[in-house]
């Protein structure tokens, strides 16, 4: 099999020794790469007993066959391993160039196990690789770790490091790479901290072995050509992900004061337009990318703060949808320019911006009802639409100060210790705050965030559009959906590329197995593609059947004013989604994916898709 180095670099962060660690052809191809190797490496190791921030976690990175090669938007990684947040399976995917630089060091995969007895650093140079203190970065933000290591070593070193919310280990820390782009999700960052590994820094020159070179540049350009066709492409690639911002608000949708509704009526000072036409400096793109989504903007205002007017003027990457959404609207910011600003703090800090603005949200509210008294807070007065508020509550959580250290376990343990009926204002699933999208008119999007194998991520399957396009009412159809989108999106981060380019320019699909097979030479077929994706989906389920005491179907249940609350205004009002059809959501999800009523994958289906090896842990 091409495309790989059959290489994996395994550090053993305890003692500072490093190996080689080769894996035959078979295990790549069964797997490819990306969540589906490092699921396999994570269920395989890990033991149950396992803290996620202890010595006996792994954290894996690595990317696919496609990583670094020439095809649209190959610039994809994962971090997999045990989450802090959740205790369940994790895996974050990021952008940038370190995922294909990693390739070019002449290795598929890192995996990063032990802790290391002080602050360190680790630098790969192609087969050099050293382990140093760290002493001189550790307090240091994001940024400036960032730009300190481009300094000492050279700008042509890619760069992964946590803030000090990963140093802290905050359960929802992220790794930040090319100052803005964030593996955020469910706490890896935390993980790298508990390593004591501020950052890794990766320099490569070695070639991707290519099945056909030929073939691979042809295909290459033809699938750059088709995107820069698509009737989409001058639409989309302006705004990036920000432009989805409309939509969501006139599908009502958007989640505004934590979730209690669905319409923000300030959403045209914070939407696409308003990033396009008020701070966006430039596009920035990850590797090899034909429509860059990311956008480089400068900011600048003044809020109120404590006890003064306070002025701000930075310069971030972003916000992106996901940001403008849970910080902005969720905790009802007032533009584009204090999204920005707080955007800018969040990823100096090193934390996640989606689960900082559910956990801020959910503070905000707790106080508003009176659970949370000023006294937990300094006696300041935090409230909606307070940017002050938001960097304020960031900061305690990041830092663990005071009910900070509470916050920062993210609100699921954050709710069950301060009561007073502030479950209700909890809006995740498995642990994992919720994504930017409410569903209680979209029974498909519930269904996915409800089954999707890390908690409340829209990522596995963005299934909101197809609500909108058969019928917000309709039931039948929906789970066959889910499942089919979650067995689609989530394989291009087995093979180390952007889903992006498929799902806002409607790119074909089939180029992605014909420039597989040019890079691999393994003559996969879609239908195999997917059966490999089902199988990394039934794997990451076993994790928690492994993992989690209890797992099962309340644990894919929504939060309470999911199921309990109609959306009270905006185009959505009067909307939920009753049990019974909840209910039979799930019914007809589980036996679709072959797994019983309770949600667990059966002694049967386990066999069926290729993993015998998992029957001897159901319980």
């Amino acid at each position: 099999m091409k495309g790989i180095h059959q290489k994996i670099l395994r550090i053993n962060l305890s003692n500072g020794e490093s190996r080689i660690e080769k894996r035959d052809e078979a295990f790549y191809r069964a797997w490819l790469g990306g969540r589906g190797m490092g699921a396999k490496i994570l269920y395989d190791e890990v033991p149950t007993t396992a803290n996620p921030l202890g010595p006996e976690n792994i954290l894996f990175f690595g990317g696919g066959p496609l990583s670094g090669v020439f095809a649209p938007a190959a610039g994809k990684a994962s971090f997999v391993t045990k989450s802090p947040l959740t205790g369940g399976y994790a895996d974050s995917n990021i952008g940038g160039h370190i995922g294909p630089e990693l390739k070019y060091a002449g290795y598929d995969a890192l995996i990063l196990e032990g802790i290391a007895p002080g602050p360190s650093l680790l630098i790969i140079d192609d087969d050099k690789v050293i382990i140093k203190p760290a002493d001189y970065l550790w307090g240091k933000g994001t940024f400036e770790t960032e730009k300190a290591l481009k300094d000492e070593l050279g700008e042509d070193f890619q760069i992964a490091a946590i803030g000090p919310a990963g140093e802290n280990l905050v359960k929802i820390a992220c790794i930040q790479h090319d100052y803005g782009r964030q593996a955020g999700r469910l706490g890896v960052g935390a993980v790298m901290g508990s390593k004591k590994l501020k950052a890794f820094a990766i320099r490569g020159t070695q070639d991707i072995p290519v099945a056909d070179p030929a073939q691979l540049l042809e295909l290459g350009k033809k699938a750059f050509l088709s995107c820069y066709s698509k009737p989409g492409f001058e639409e989309w690639t302006p705004m990036g992900t920000a432009g989805v911002t409309n939509w969501v608000n006139e599908n009502g949708a958007f989640p505004t004061r934590n979730f209690s509704t669905t319409y923000y009526p300030g959403y045209l000072n914070m939407n696409g337009e308003s990033l396009l036409e008020r701070i966006l400096k430039t596009d920035k793109g990850c590797f090899s990318c034909p429509t860059p989504c990311g956008k480089y903007s400068s900011a600048a205002g003044t809020f109120k703060g404590a006890d003064k007017e306070e002025k701000f003027e930075v310069m971030v990457e972003g916000p992106e949808y996901e940001t403008i959404a849970l910080v902005g609207g969720n905790c009802e910011l007032a533009s584009i320019e204090e999204v920005a600003y707080a955007n800018y703090v969040m990823d100096d800090l090193g934390i996640d911006t989606m689960s900082a603005g559910g956990i801020v949200a959910f503070t905000l509210e707790c106080i508003e009802k009176g659970v949370l008294g000023k006294e937990r807070f300094d006696g300041r007065e935090l409230k909606f639409g307070s940017l002050d508020s938001v960097l304020y509550l960031s900061e305690l959580i990041a830092r663990r100060e005071g009910i900070g250290d509470l916050l920062a376990e993210g609100v699921k343990v954050a709710a069950a210790e301060i009561g007073g009926n502030s479950e209700h204002y909890a809006i995740q699933i498995k642990g994992l705050e919720q994504s930017g999208y409410d569903s209680r008119n979209a029974p498909a999007m519930m269904l996915a965030y409800m089954t999707a194998d890390v908690g409340a991520h829209h990522n596995r399957a963005w299934a909101i559009w197809f609500d909108v396009e058969v019928g917000v009412d309709i039931l039948e159809s929906k789970a066959e959906r889910v499942i089919q989108l979650q067995h689609i999106r989530p394989f291009f981060d087995l093979m180390g590329c952007c889903r992006l380019q498929w799902v806002e320019l409607g790119l074909e699909l089939e180029y992605y197995t014909y420039i597989l097979n040019a890079v691999t030479g393994c003559g996969y077929t879609w239908n195999e593609m997917m059966q490999i994706s089902e199988k990394v989906y039934n794997l990451t389920r076993m994790f928690w059947v492994k993992h989690v005491p209890g797992i099962g179907r309340s644990w894919d249940w929504p939060p309470p004013r999911m199921v309990e609350e109609e959306v009270p205004s905006g185009p959505s009002e009067g909307k939920k989604i009753s049990i019974e059809n909840l209910n039979w959501l799930l019914d007809r999800y589980y036996h679709l994916r072959g797994w019983d009523s309770n949600g667990i994958p059966t002694a049967e289906q386990l066999q069926k898709i290729g993993l015998p090896e998992c029957v001897k842990d159901l319980n």
